[in-house]
């Protein structure tokens, strides 16, 4: 018997419904195989939730299924997210050469510029860029230029920001959020930060 929650196969189940959301946050990768894989794929489509298809990025993003290639490519084009795509990237990366990938990071790097533009104090999407399971890893894992180079550009626009947006929080190996910093005590500082600098 399938340890894949049932209620992920059926193709009427509610997205927003409880149950159905503990099953999707709740799954271990191990059970997922070249079989029920579609089930996520489908969900992912159909989920206007930004944390639904957030986790099926990562839940999705170890695999070599050769349908996956499609996903990741439509995935990596929707979000718009930067640190999504980059999971979406992850997972296109195993099917993908080198030269295609610096390709996508060349107009990925051109929307970061804009990024640090348009929203300076970004810390949240910075910190899930700097990720253990983000650009860090696809630099250690393939150790391509493009990947260092757009590293490299995440960091200098981290860089740059107030020390009272910096190591709030960190992302591990597996995706998971650590906070490093009490939140309310970060929230009364960044408020303080705002009211010094209307």
């Amino acid at each position: 018997m399938s340890n894949f929650p049932s209620i992920l196969t059926d193709e009427k189940a509610n997205i927003r419904n409880g149950k159905f959301i503990d099953a999707l946050f709740s799954i271990d990768e191990k059970y997922i195989d070249n079989v029920n894989f579609v089930h996520l794929v489908r969900i992912y489509h159909d989920a206007k939730e930004l944390n639904v298809r957030n986790k099926i990025l990562k839940l999705l993003y170890n695999f070599e299924f050769p349908e996956l290639k499609d996903f990741f490519n439509i995935a990596y084009k929707k979000e718009r997210y930067l640190d999504m795509k980059i999971y979406a990237l992850r997972g296109l990366t195993k099917f993908i050469s080198e030269k295609e990938i610096e390709k996508l990071l060349h107009k990925f790097n051109a929307t970061l510029k804009k990024r640090q533009e348009s929203t300076p104090y970004n810390y949240q999407e910075y910190e899930l860029l700097r990720g253990k399971n983000a650009l860090p890893y696809l630099l250690e894992r393939y150790h391509y230029d493009c990947f260092r180079e757009t590293l490299q550009k995440v960091n200098e626009q981290y860089e740059i920001m107030p020390e009272v947006f910096k190591g709030i929080f960190t992302i591990d190996e597996n995706g998971e959020l650590l906070q490093l910093k009490n939140p309310e005590e970060t929230s009364k500082s960044i408020r303080d930060f705002f009211d010094n600098h209307k």
